[in-house]
């Protein structure tokens, strides 16, 4: 679980309007969005799998003849 020490800046009611964080914490939050965002993709990607797989070296070939 991520632990994070947060700041708050206030205005003039008390009312928090932002959040400052340390560095590590703010790195530490940012790779987890990253890893969330990687899992989202990867679940997408799976979801769209036909199951259908052709060779690589057949890949190049088609590349090849698309870009000629």
């Amino acid at each position: 679980m991520l632990t994070v020490t947060p700041q708050y800046i206030t205005d003039n009611t008390g009312k928090k309007i932002s959040v400052v964080l340390p560095m590590k914490d703010f790195k530490a939050i940012m790779e987890e969005l990253e890893e969330l965002e990687d899992i989202r993709l990867y679940d997408e990607a799976k979801k769209e799998d036909t199951g259908e797989r052709i060779l690589f070296s057949d890949y190049l070939k088609n590349r090849k003849a698309k870009n000629a």
